[in-house]
């Protein structure tokens, strides 16, 4: 009688993603910070409303025709106190619907906590080092009226930044800030309040981040992180006017 086949073992399954972060569950002071925020963000909507701009159009007023691909402003903005840094692009090829563009923001080594490392890395893809060794936060999904709709994270090779777990992210996430005029004090202002406003979402997107990426190296050989089949790791769909009528009602 032949013999039964070997049972391959199956590698573990990798457990549900967690619940997102209810805004109920953080302390009154925690609300109220990300209250302010969110005013800072209406407060830079009113002022460029008052002359029809937006936060896009304030970005791009001077950069003339405007490319697919092509970093705005060119050089990215960078706050040298911070070491927090931005820019905005558009590729139509995965746009989302109602999506003109987004924002990719980063924090670079010099900002990081001490002692933070990118993760043990094997693979042949030449990851930026030093200074360089920036890391991609969260991008924002803007539509043409120059509102948020959405925010998402990417894969390594998205934006060619050195690779760091989702914890010493999220730790990041707390140390972005654009303190400075140029090119637009607005922009500037919107940017940081933002990332503030959604700050528990943000960082629940970066945690599901990691176990997209470590879901798809289980189920594809080779490099993950050079994967062209994963791009957008996780994404939520967000309303400023609703974020911000959640934290009115609970501080009420």
């Amino acid at each position: 009688m032949a013999s039964a086949s070997p049972t391959l073992a199956q590698p573990r399954a990798l457990p549900d993603p967690p619940p997102r972060t209810r805004i109920e569950d953080f302390e009154r002071s925690e609300l109220r910070a990300m209250l302010e925020a969110g005013e800072d963000v209406l407060e830079c909507h009113r002022v460029l409303g008052k002359t029809n701009d937006n936060i896009v159009g304030e970005l791009l007023r001077d950069a003339g025709t405007f490319y697919q691909w092509r970093h705005y402003p060119k050089g990215d903005v960078l706050d040298r106190d911070s070491h927090s840094q931005y820019y905005y692009h558009a590729h139509p090829k995965d746009r989302r619907p109602g999506e003109h563009g987004h924002f990719h923001t980063f924090l670079r080594a010099s900002g990081m906590k001490p002692g933070v490392e990118p993760a043990p890395y094997d693979g042949e893809a030449a990851w930026p080092t030093g200074d360089n060794a920036l890391s991609h936060l969260i991008a924002i999904s803007m539509d043409a009226r120059g509102h948020p709709i959405g925010l998402f994270t990417v894969n390594r090779w998205v934006t060619g930044e050195a690779w760091y777990a989702a914890a010493d992210v999220c730790d990041m996430v707390d140390r972005f800030e654009i303190g400075h005029a140029r090119p637009s004090w607005p922009v500037n202002r919107w940017i940081t309040s933002a990332v503030r406003l959604f700050r528990p979402l943000v960082k629940d997107l970066i945690r599901e981040r990691d176990l997209a990426v470590e879901a798809r190296r289980r189920s594809h050989p080779g490099d993950v992180y050079e994967d062209k089949g994963l791009e957008v790791a996780s994404w939520s769909a967000v309303s400023v006017e609703e974020q911000i009528a959640g934290l009115r009602a609970l501080l009420a």
